[in-house]
């Protein structure tokens, strides 16, 4: 029987939406010097979230973990193919379509903090890291697209809100699929210190 659970812990939320900002927020002021200081504080910011993420993957909940979204390209193409069909394959955690989504914004994020440095400590040839932030930049705006049209088409077929889940941290599962603990300490601390280093950011 199915019941509300818990599936989507406070971090991985925090992560989440915080990423979704601090990717726009740097995007729109890319191309301005007057708000470069606000484009490399939120460049960090996003930096930091990233290396974040990439610890909570192996260490946080279980449907925060790499390993629960980590598919064969077999299951991606079945999953694709059963969106067409009466029964499309739910999924608790992230679908495999998802999981795709994730570990490339994730790869694309990466390049982008780290060709952004290069750029801003001025470190090896300024021509190739400027090519790269802005290819990697454009991608990760297109995966962005695709990734919240995913979540539209889920959600429809699904007859579930994915949005309002990532929100709340919530979802419609049988009762031994929820994790235990939502973690709200570390997410609260993570808010803060997104905070206070934006509020400190000596640009």
């Amino acid at each position: 029987m199915l019941q509300k659970v818990l599936v989507w812990d406070l971090p991985t939320r925090v992560f989440h939406w915080s990423l979704a900002a601090s990717f726009a927020g740097a995007y729109v002021t890319a191309e301005s010097e007057r708000y470069r200081d606000i484009h490399v504080a939120l460049g960090y910011v996003m930096l930091g979230l990233l290396l974040f993420r990439l610890v909570w993957g192996f260490a946080g909940t279980t449907y925060a973990r790499f390993s629960s979204f980590l598919y064969a390209p077999q299951q991606v193409m079945a999953y694709a193919r059963s969106l067409f069909s009466p029964q499309p394959q739910h999924y608790v955690g992230h679908n495999p379509a998802g999981g795709v989504a994730v570990f490339l914004l994730l790869a694309l994020g990466l390049l982008i903090g780290v060709s952004g440095l290069g750029l801003y400590w001025e470190i090896g040839d300024e021509d190739i890291f400027e090519e790269l932030h802005e290819i990697a930049a454009n991608l990760m705006l297109a995966v962005v697209f695709i990734h919240i049209a995913g979540v539209v088409a889920s959600s429809v077929l699904h007859k579930e809100n994915l949005v309002r889940a990532m929100l709340t941290g919530y979802k419609q599962a049988e009762a031994e699929r929820a994790i235990r603990h939502s973690y709200h300490w570390l997410g609260m601390i993570m808010l803060v210190m997104m905070a206070a280093f934006l509020f400190l950011y000596p640009g």
